[in-house]
């Protein structure tokens, strides 16, 4: 076990009493906003089941420390790869095993790769037409895509501990958007369909690892200049904690010139693209007939069959591909 999840682990429950994760007010959102950029065919089932969508959308982080896998699907150190990594480390899975190992991809981060397992997952529900999986998957996928556009998710230094600059992980991804997000423009226009979900992925995550430099850069202009002002004491209820102050968050969310809306915006519409990706290559099922109507384990089981025997056939009509 790296020396990340240690610390995951062991913070853990500070992190989640904080928000400090993109967290709970973050992803439940992007997952929101995200409902609104489908198609009528698709919008009707997922405005009815908006709810869900919104709330699921943490759920992999209230299992982060409680499940062994489900750390790594979070993020992808990118700089433990060496130089160019962004640009050399294979794309698909098999070929990065083969490079790397599965021990070392899943130590260091695997957000890109488990998101195309998201999608083959949220694929195959709607080709069964199974409500409550297209839901949950389609919650969480977004809950991984939103991870992977957060430039702290790409770096051994997700904290800013290596620099001295501990905490930098919340301030980015939780504390800058509470603060500010209402002030974005979220009209982010219609979903698309998405011609390689693996490399869309990847882009998701070249997106958030070119903009690390200035995140840790600014934030240490700005704390050399703000001294003691860059912490306040601030109450919620009955608890008072120590966190950034709002003087030195509306420096450093200037400073960054919309970024933050910038990563949310971009990342509501793939999360978005992505559903209805799935949703086109499983045949467009009519969801109106899902929104009211719950199949029984006996229909859901007899369609899950028929998917099996479905993708049996058509791997064995091309037994040259791997």
């Amino acid at each position: 076990m790296n020396s990340r999840i240690k610390i995951f682990s062991l913070a853990g429950v500070l992190l989640v009493s904080t928000g400090f994760i993109w967290g709970f007010f973050g992803h439940q959102k992007i997952n929101r906003l995200a409902v609104f950029t489908l198609p009528p065919r698709m919008i009707g089932f997922y405005k009815k089941n908006i709810g869900f969508i919104t709330e699921a959308s943490v759920n992999p982080d209230k299992r982060r420390y409680a499940v062994v896998d489900e750390a790594p699907r979070h993020y992808l150190d990118l700089d433990h790869y060496g130089d160019s990594a962004l640009f050399k480390m294979p794309r698909y899975w098999k070929a990065a095993v083969e490079k790397y190992s599965e021990d070392t991809l899943k130590a260091y981060g695997i957000v890109p790769w488990h998101i195309e397992r998201m999608y083959h997952r949220l694929k195959d529900a709607f080709m069964v037409r199974d409500p409550d999986q297209i839901l949950k998957v389609s919650a969480e996928l977004g809950h991984y895509l939103a991870d992977a556009h957060v430039p702290l998710h790409t770096t051994e230094n997700y904290n800013g501990q290596l620099t001295g600059q501990d905490g930098i992980h919340g301030f980015w991804e939780s504390r800058l958007p509470e603060l500010f997000s209402e002030e974005y423009n979220f009209f982010v226009g219609r979903a698309e369909y998405i011609g390689n979900t693996q490399l869309e992925a990847w882009r998701a995550i070249t997106l958030a690892h070119s903009a690390l430099d200035s995140v840790l850069l600014f934030e240490r202009e700005l704390t050399a200049k703000f001294g003691e002002r860059k912490f306040s004491f601030e109450t919620k209820g009955k608890v008072t904690q120590k966190t950034y102050s709002r003087e030195f968050a509306k420096a450093y969310h200037d400073k960054l010139s919309g970024m933050v809306e910038r990563h949310m915006r971009i990342c509501i519409r793939r999360i978005g693209s992505f559903w209805f990706t799935a949703w086109v290559d499983a045949g467009q099922p009519d969801l109106k007939l899902l929104i009211d109507h719950k199949p029984t384990e006996e229909e859901l089981a007899q369609r899950r069959q028929e998917v099996e025997e479905w993708k049996k056939a058509q791997f064995a009509a091309r037994p040259h591909e791997e």
